[in-house]
């Protein structure tokens, strides 16, 4: 498959997710604002397109290691992936990074005050992703599966008080933008997560977690965005016209 600069870069990575690593390097969002092309992405960040692409064609051509294929996933799987995996990544690593940030920023806030920056960020996304996932478990989840339920059974299927699946979707992706955003403030904060000279132990681990929360976060965004919504979407109308 050679790439072209018309190609929606969030289904190019559901496609294949090795392109994210080519996306990143670049620091193209491949995940809040995945459903835009290649060719505009670079217009908008200023890229070279060429070399993008030159990139990209580069790694596919490359012969690929084992990668998981998660578009070939049934929805309800995915649901259950993305709860247990990512889910319960969010609540763990933040109560491992909260304490690391309040020390930090008592011991280091004197001379990088962008530490309290830093920490305001994160704890406003902890807890807003802490109410955005029970959306999802409680109510959006659920509903993804009892679809599914109904397309395995051929059974009648009733649409959902909240009426199509495309409403707390829209409200879904709204939020992962936002978090996206307050994300990258905090990248451009810490430098682009590098700790500063005079960094002890505690600030380096708390910036090299704070890392990893985020590209846990994008991995996590990109198998709802551009995987786990939209198929939801088509499943419905599937299952809309059966009825």
């Amino acid at each position: 498959m050679k790439i072209q600069e018309d190609q929606i870069i969030g289904e190019l990575v559901a496609q294949d997710y090795r392109t994210a690593s080519v996306f990143k390097k670049y620091d193209i969002d491949f995940c809040c604002q995945g459903n835009r092309t290649i060719s505009d992405a670079c217009e908008s960040e200023q890229i070279e397109e060429s070399l993008v692409i030159s990139d990209l064609n580069a790694l596919l051509d490359a012969p690929s290691g084992i990668t998981t294929d998660y578009q070939s996933w049934p929805l309800d799987l995915l649901t259950d992936y993305i709860e247990k995996k990512h889910h319960r990544y969010v609540v763990e690593k933040t109560l491992e990074i909260q304490p690391y940030l309040n020390k930090i920023c008592s011991v280091h806030g004197g001379r990088h005050p962008e530490l309290f920056e830093i920490k305001e960020h994160f704890n406003a996304t902890a807890e807003a992703l802490a109410q955005h996932m029970k959306k999802e478990e409680l109510i959006l989840f659920p509903y993804v599966r009892q679809m599914v339920e109904a397309q395995n059974q051929n059974s009648k299927w009733e649409s959902a008080p909240f009426g199509s699946v495309e409403n707390p979707i829209a409200m879904m992706m709204e939020e992962h933008t936002t978090e996206g955003e307050r994300l990258r403030k905090i990248e451009t904060l810490s430098n682009h997560y590098t700790p500063p000279v005079d960094a002890c132990n505690t600030y380096a681990v708390a910036i090299a977690l704070l890392k990893e929360f985020e590209q846990d976060l994008h991995l996590h965004i990109h198998l709802e965005n551009n995987i786990l919504f939209p198929k939801a979407i088509a499943l419905e109308k599937e299952l809309s016209q059966k009825n």
